[in-house]
């Protein structure tokens, strides 16, 4: 199944070319890095992948092992990186992004989206590579503006149990642009809205939103929502999202510009529980929990930009995406 999802994503990204190209991408054992690497190398790219296994699994790249285009570095990028080769494009991806992760490990990621950020800048800036920053939507906070355009500048609290993430991840686009006004790096910014599909993590404090009830559905046992459910996200389907990367990264219009990818359809945390409940065919109950604080109450991407300057839009309906994310789940339960 993820095989014909990177076919997809070749044939929707037929014009970037990369035979030939180096790339390195942080993060690479990550659910979107994984993805990322993979389908560059589909694309003839030589891919060097970075990461230091804090919330990336190994099972995610393992499979490319032994591919002659694939070179794995364990390495925590907020420390210096030497690569004695030409870097042609980065893509810095490495961050721990779920807010069950904020409580335990804010320093270390403060430290992957501004120091980590700030090396691979200077790696960009020795090899005049083209450089991708995946920030989030998370940047914008409680938005006063929904659907949210890349101009709103975000409701943020800089002191809450989020803001080392989404402060890190404001001063990484902070230091992304200043190397693009001082040193001419060709950088771009992508804010990545809720993306889902296989891969994704659902264990312990890892497991996002998608994963957890689809994991719990699978299981029979409760779907825990938080507070009402009434809170909305936009849910977009990782073979989307990783082409709309891919489109951004080569565009030549796009130089030192941020842009928002997400689907635009906003649904409550609710809705998406009795959706997945009833895509798995399942009897679990719901439960409801308390909110964590500075929950978002809404999320939705205003994708004009991404439109008018990509040619990139989401094609995976939610469902169809839900059914392939379910799929993928259930034979990783009967394999284990």
């Amino acid at each position: 199944m993820i095989k014909e999802d990177v076919k997809e994503i070749t044939r929707e990204t037929k014009d970037a070319e990369f035979g030939g190209k180096t790339v390195l991408v942080t993060g690479s054992a990550g659910f979107l890095g994984s993805w990322l690497c993979e389908a560059l190398i589909e694309k003839g790219a030589t891919v060097y992948c970075v990461d230091n296994f804090a919330s990336g699994l190994w099972e995610n790249i393992s499979h490319l092992e032994g591919n002659e285009n694939f070179m794995f570095i364990e390495h925590d990028v907020s420390k210096l990186l030497t690569i004695n080769e030409k870097i042609d494009f980065i893509f810095h991806f490495a961050s721990r992004a779920s807010p069950f992760e904020f409580e335990h490990y804010p320093l270390e990621i403060i430290d992957s989206n501004t120091l980590g950020t700030r090396n691979m800048l200077e790696l960009a800036r020795r090899y005049n590579a083209r450089f991708v920053f995946a920030s989030t939507s998370e940047i914008y906070g409680q938005p006063k503006v929904v659907p949210t355009p890349e101009r709103y500048w975000g409701y943020v609290n800089p002191i809450g149990i989020r803001s080392c993430y989404d402060e890190s991840k404001r001063l990484g686009e902070a230091v992304t642009m200043a190397y693009y006004r001082q040193y001419g790096v060709d950088t771009k910014i992508v804010r990545i809205f809720n993306t889902y599909g296989p891969r994704m993590r659902a264990d312990g404090i890892y497991g996002r939103v998608v994963p957890r009830f689809i994991t719990q559905a699978l299981a029979g046992k409760p779907i825990t929502v938080f507070g009402e459910g009434d809170q909305t996200r936009s849910f977009c389907y990782v073979t989307d999202l990783i082409t709309g990367v891919i489109k951004l990264a080569i565009a030549e219009n796009a130089k030192g510009e941020v842009v928002n990818m997400g689907n635009p359809r906003e649904i409550t945390i609710l809705e998406l529980a009795h959706i997945i409940k009833r895509l798995t065919n399942s009897d679990s109950p719901i439960e409801f929990h308390p909110l964590p604080p500075d929950d978002p109450q809404r999320r939705c991407p205003d994708i004009t930009k991404a439109k008018k300057l990509l040619g990139w839009e989401p094609k995976v309906k939610l469902e169809d995406g839900l059914k392939r994310t379910i799929e993928w789940f259930r034979a990783r339960r009967h394999r284990e």
